[in-house]
């Protein structure tokens, strides 16, 4: 038993293979998270700029396929607004915000995972110093007078590196947490933005359903109904 996973397993106890299933789970979780929220993260100003330069010249239209074709959660707080915009305002606000009800979770799911990760990984790694320990303890009563001080020690010592081993992956799972949570503020910001900015563009354009062609094309919406576009 030479090799490098040998002796690791050997120093940290039986909980190592546990611990070490925790750090590649919360990293994979994190590299995941980050990909996912760094996609649905875009230049609000810009966007709403765009979209209120084409419904102010009438293109309904166009301004749901820029929604459509953007990624993450604020185009589609915009499309929802703009799929009610000959409803009262209140109305337009109730579909902004399911929309955000629906998005919102997307952005949560398994930021959990990373703390159940950094609350986990303690216990074990305070389990595999225990265990450990006593099996150091048990080694030195066997021994008796000739027992080695040096050598039980040292291995109470091994037995310690359990749970550094398991403090450093709740650290790590932690900061990891923290970092994610900060993104999504972000968003959550970004999408508040979003619904303010465009619930007041479709109040300041009244006419708008009276504006664009006269033969209006169906819209896909999510559910897979169909409105007629008035642009």
């Amino acid at each position: 038993m030479n090799d490098w996973h040998s002796v690791l397993l050997l120093k940290t106890g039986p909980l190592f293979w546990p611990l070490a299933v925790l750090a590649v789970l919360g990293l994979v979780l994190f590299v995941e998270r980050t990909l996912f929220l760094h996609q649905g993260q875009i230049r609000v100003r810009p966007f709403l700029e765009g979209v209120r330069n084409l419904l102010r010249r009438g293109k309904l239209a166009e301004a749901l396929a820029v929604c459509e074709e953007s990624p993450g959660p604020v185009p589609q707080i915009v499309k929802a607004a703009l799929l009610h915009h000959d409803q009262p305002d209140a109305r337009v606000r109730q579909a902004v915000q399911s929309a955000a009800l629906v998005e919102i979770p997307l952005l949560e799911r398994r930021i959990g995972s990373l703390a159940a990760i950094g609350r986990v990984a303690p216990v074990l790694g305070l389990l595999g110093t225990l265990l450990g320990a006593a099996e150091a303890l048990f080694l030195f009563r066997e021994e008796g007078v000739y027992a080695d001080p040096a050598l039980f020690a040292g291995d109470l010592g091994a037995a310690l590196l359990s749970t550094v081993f398991g403090l450093t992956v709740a650290a790590l799972a932690y900061l990891a947490h923290h970092f994610l949570h900060g993104r999504i503020r972000a968003i959550v910001h970004d999408m508040e933005l979003a619904a303010q900015g465009i619930v007041e563009e479709i109040g300041n354009l009244p006419d708008l359903p009276a504006n664009g062609a006269t033969t209006p094309a169906p819209i896909p919406t999510p559910q897979g109904e169909t409105v007629r576009d008035p642009s």
